[in-house]
């Protein structure tokens, strides 16, 4: 359970240089999430070759990966439309929609202690979302955009037991590459793009696109896989609250977003940072007592 939980965070901490790239990568979230796929699958393949599992895995992990992909796009267009600090914040619902999800889709009771917990960071966002009407477009684009990802780590969670964790990754994103292919233009019809689409990347776009890969995709999810196979979707969840906490910092020390922001989105961030640690707590006691019994 300890190396779950720093392997989780050592995720978190790399997910935290997302909303960066998301802002340094001048191309739309379309070109983003479709490189970035595309970039991860060849390093995959290169380091790993194509790994054998089972087809129906296959096209489970695919599914998964497209649905990884829609939240992709979602969360870019959320950053594109708002500022970075609003798009990584809105990611901390992610914990609220897996309290209610998880249950629901594994035929299991829904904990009042995780709906509680939850709520805290409902109250941050809330505080968040009722600072500046100019950024509501954005934010309401971030709220989907979690949902979206909380239903993919509810699926991804049963779907990676027995395979190895470089394994779930390539064909997340190989299968996924195809999934967010054939989802583009309907996702182009609901959210009109006014930059070209998939455009070949050069320059300063196509290094950061390649560091997003490398960092930002490889290493980070292989680590979010390894802390899945232990730890509940909930608690991973609700741990990448953290994600906004260090994409914040970036936020303020590379775009100078801290001058947009009032004492109501720091109290909500201060909410999200209490309910992680609560969270974070509560799973270490658990485990502890589960070892005592």
């Amino acid at each position: 359970m300890r190396k779950a939980l720093i392997q989780l965070h050592a995720s978190v901490f790399i997910a935290g240089f997302t909303g960066l790239f998301g802002k340094l990568i001048t191309y739309n979230e379309v070109d983003i999430v479709w490189y970035r796929m595309l970039f991860t699958t060849l390093i995959l393949l290169v380091f790993t070759g194509v790994p054998h599992v089972p087809f129906k895995k296959i096209l489970k992990l695919a599914g998964c990966g497209a649905l990884l992909g829609l939240h992709w796009m979602l969360f870019y267009a959320s950053i594109k439309a708002s500022n970075v600090s609003i798009g990584v914040v809105c990611f901390a619902l992610v914990g609220f929609f897996t309290a209610i999800l998880e249950p629901l889709l594994n035929n299991k009771r829904i904990s009042v202690r995780e709906i509680l917990v939850s709520l805290i960071t409902l109250l941050g966002i809330v505080l968040i979302f009722s600072f500046d009407s100019r950024y509501r477009y954005g934010i309401m684009i971030g709220v989907v955009s979690s949902f979206v990802n909380a239903l993919y780590l509810v699926l991804n969670k049963k779907c990676i037991p027995g395979i190895q964790s470089r394994s779930v990754l390539f064909y997340q994103m190989s299968g996924g590459l195809i999934g967010v292919s054939l989802i583009i233009p309907i996702y182009l019809a609901i959210f009109p793009s006014g930059q070209p689409v998939l455009i070949i990347p050069e320059g300063a776009n196509l290094w950061w696109m390649l560091c997003h890969a490398l960092f930002c995709t490889v290493c980070m999810y292989l680590l979010q896989i390894m802390a899945t196979k232990t730890l509940s979707a909930f608690t991973v969840n609700l741990t990448y609250n953290l994600e906004p906490c260090y994409s914040l910092i970036w936020a303020f020390l590379f775009f100078g977003e801290a001058r947009e922001l009032n004492a109501a989105f720091y109290i909500g961030i201060i909410l999200v940072i209490v309910s992680v640690c609560i969270q974070t707590l509560l799973t270490l006691r658990d485990n502890k007592t589960k070892k005592i019994g």
